[in-house]
């Protein structure tokens, strides 16, 4: 019996890590997986041993080795293929559930809104890159920018994070036309964290409730 894979997305500072967090409490606990099933909580890029070493290049590069946009797209996709054959198939199959802090949404909301690469190029990448793999559910935690930013507040920005308040914009605006055409499921991110919490967890036991199954495309 395959395992269920769901996704978290959204714009730095949403909330994604404290609500990965909560549900990596609640989910073993939740009567939702099936007994003996693990649950495998993981995040792009980085989840992966090589995937570790290409979130340094991407997110925090030597000085003035910075990757072009079309490089930097690339090496997402890398990180993808790797973390698809060696974390994700491997645990749905096994019938184990996946928590992932992002997936390919993130590469068409930055590298495609955000960077104005062509979104074309990146679905032909995504296909590769994840043989059709597809979440069971994402759940998308929509909260505008100036929340972002004010959240972030002075903590350092990573090279990503760094691309400017117009930047950043065009990837808030690309999740939402992501959420629509991909069938996401909102949750309004500015409210209290216990809420959202409590929102995450209903979106997933209306959704993922049933056993088995599989968003395996």
């Amino acid at each position: 019996m395959r395992g269920r894979f769901l996704v978290l997305e959204g714009i730095d500072g949403c909330g994604k890590t404290t609500q990965i967090e909560a549900l990596r409490a609640w989910l073993p606990l939740s009567g939702l997986m099936d007994p003996g099933a693990r649950l495998v909580v993981t995040r792009e890029p980085g989840g992966t041993a090589l995937g570790q070493a290409l979130r340094a290049l991407l997110l925090q590069p030597p000085e003035g080795a910075a990757p072009c946009d079309l490089c930097e797209l690339m090496l997402y996709a890398a990180d993808r293929a790797q973390h698809v054959q060696e974390c994700l198939r491997p645990a749905l199959a096994a019938g184990d559930w996946v928590l992932s802090d992002r997936f390919s949404g993130s590469t068409a909301a930055y590298q495609g809104y955000g960077r104005g690469l062509p979104l074309a190029t990146i679905l032909q990448l995504e296909a590769m890159a994840t043989g059709g793999l597809e979440p069971d559910l994402t759940l998308w935690l929509d909260l505008p920018l100036a929340g972002s930013l004010r959240r972030r507040g002075d903590r350092p920005a990573d090279r990503i994070e760094a691309g400017g308040e117009a930047f950043l914009q065009r990837v808030s605006d690309g999740f939402a036309s992501l959420a629509q055409a991909r069938g996401w499921r909102r949750v309004e991110a500015g409210r209290p964290r216990e809420q959202v919490t409590a929102l995450c967890r209903a979106l997933i036991a209306a959704h993922l409730g049933a056993p088995g199954g599989g968003g395996d495309g």
